[in-house]
């Protein structure tokens, strides 16, 4: 019997857009072939919820992934908006009765007026993320996106609608959410570290590969790696998840020992030979769910057209540096 290679596959941001990731998937699996694809170990880089309209759809199917695809390996990463819609519900790690967030409140509170956190009972046992996410902008129009905010700074308003919930209804909205999507957001991987692939091309060779929705700063690398690991929900902002320019290279330490490190998160596509961000779509209406096949480092989109007898085998990309 020929032994079937186990594939990577890496899946950018959703955000809430159910039906796009259903057709990257279908998408996936005629790239692939039925066989390697039911194999393959699936990465999802994160931020599940928020901006799009089925949240609830989107966690349901990703829930079930497991039980529908038994020989896959899904890794579910944590992004920035996962964290902050867990912490609203209070199903951090680090959530447990009687553990308050206050002290992640103060480095920020010169935005609270700005950003319309959310206030009500049981405040102090939610994180400064949850409260940020839940909130709602004392500005309706959003400058860096060029479109209006969804309700908060976090565009939370249609997850809440997902749920058949109003914009800020705490109490609705943990009675709304499933326990299963709730045990999924609590159990989400911070960090996913595998082993590297050969390939005939150095470029695209590596040694081992890192997983993280944002990335990783140059300074500190193990109180990092420790706090990702250790899912230490206690700080206020977590850089790797939420970070933007200070998470963008690959740290040096990293690429001389030509780890690949792997996120979504940016809103863009960025590839170099130790650095890959995947993240097409940014939560955009108008904009494709992109994932990655490695090694051959070949994009597939939703909104691609592919048909049985059109399918080839992946094959290696150019390196592109997209800005």
């Amino acid at each position: 019997m020929v032994e079937v290679k186990r594939m990577t596959i890496c899946v950018g941001d959703i955000h809430g857009h159910l039906d796009r990731l259903k057709a990257l998937w279908r998408n996936l699996e005629l790239k692939l072939g039925s066989e390697v694809f039911a194999s393959s170990t699936v990465i999802f880089l994160g931020d599940y919820n928020d901006r799009g309209p089925d949240t609830k759809g989107v966690l349901e199917f990703l829930v079930g992934l497991p039980e529908r695809y038994p020989k896959q390996r899904h890794v579910f990463l944590c992004g920035n908006h996962d964290f902050a819609f867990a912490a609203f519900l209070g199903v951090l790690p680090t959530s447990s009765p009687g553990v308050e967030y206050t002290s992640t409140w103060g480095e920020y509170e010169h935005h609270e007026e700005r950003e319309g956190w959310w206030s009500g009972p049981g405040q102090k046992e939610i994180h400064l993320q949850g409260r940020r996410w839940a909130g709602k902008m004392k500005s309706t129009w959003n400058t860096t996106r060029n479109e209006p905010y969804k309700g908060s700074i976090y565009d939370a308003r249609p997850t809440f609608e997902s749920y058949g919930v109003s914009h800020g209804d705490r109490a609705g909205l943990i009675a709304a959410v499933p326990d299963n999507h709730k045990e999924f957001l609590r159990n989400l991987a911070w960090v996913h570290e595998q082993e590297g692939e050969e390939t005939e091309d150095p470029e695209t060779s590596y040694t081992k590969l890192i997983a993280v929705h944002g990335g990783l700063e140059s300074n500190s690398l193990d109180n990092q790696m420790q706090m990702l690991r250790t899912k230490n929900g206690m700080l206020p902002r977590i850089e790797p998840l939420a970070g933007r320019k200070n998470v963008w290279n690959t740290p040096p330490e990293l690429a001389a020992q030509k780890v690949l490190l792997v996120s979504g998160h940016h809103g863009k596509l960025h590839f170099e030979s130790n650095r890959l961000i995947i993240d097409e779509s940014g939560g955009f209406d108008d904009r494709p769910i992109a994932a990655m096949i490695l090694p051959a480092r070949e994009i597939v989109r939703d909104t691609d057209n592919f048909s049985e007898c059109t399918l080839q085998e992946p094959r290696p990309q150019p390196l592109l540096v997209s800005h």
